[in-house]
């Protein structure tokens, strides 16, 4: 199954794709994009746009059938994007906005799974005010409105998870493996 793991900023992604992979050996991990991309501003628009490259690109290199979760797809990156432009940060040109749009719909057909965690106090996550709090609520909201549009999730099945740690893990591993029966 071909999973995404998406999320604003310090809300667990790292946590739930390193506990599910850990209790699932098989499936290859795909880090952040943030990670594999050499920018000084983290909290750029031009950062966002080639974290987003990444995140799709790698997405189309996956066939049916792989086992792979990536933390971060495509729609995290146009989220931040839209996070920017809300908040009178810059962004980019609407042209290019719709282009990103366009190649993040394509590379999410590549997707069965995708996993939106929200903010959600429940979680437990202390977030130090560095984290750029404005940014992480803008960029959740985002989000959610991105995964609501058919026409960018495609036909990805969306689970979104809150609470502790151990139950999103223990629903997430529900929606892959399928319910655990008594005495097996």
């Amino acid at each position: 199954m071909r999973i995404v793991v998406s999320g604003t900023h310090a809300v667990g992604k790292s946590t739930l794709v390193s506990d599910f992979a850990l209790a699932h050996p098989t499936y290859v991990v795909l880090p952040d994009p943030f990670e594999l991309v050499d920018e000084e501003d983290a909290a750029s628009a031009w950062s966002f746009v080639a974290q987003l490259h990444v995140a799709a690109e790698r997405l189309t290199e996956w066939g049916p059938g792989s086992d792979v979760v990536a933390e971060r797809g495509p729609l995290d990156l146009l989220a931040y994007l839209r996070a920017l432009d809300d908040l009178g940060r810059g962004s980019v040109a609407p042209g290019l906005l719709a282009t990103l749009e366009a190649g993040s719909a394509e590379a999410m057909g590549h997707v069965d799974l995708l996993v939106v965690l929200p903010l959600d106090p429940a979680a437990g996550i202390w977030v130090p005010d560095d984290e750029d709090p404005e940014l992480r609520e803008a960029m959740d909201a985002a989000l959610l409105d991105l995964v609501e549009d058919p026409d960018l999730v495609g036909a990805a099945r969306v689970l979104e998870l809150t609470g502790p740690p151990e139950a999103r893990l223990a629903r997430l591993t529900r929606a892959v493996d399928g319910p655990t029966r008594p005495g097996s």
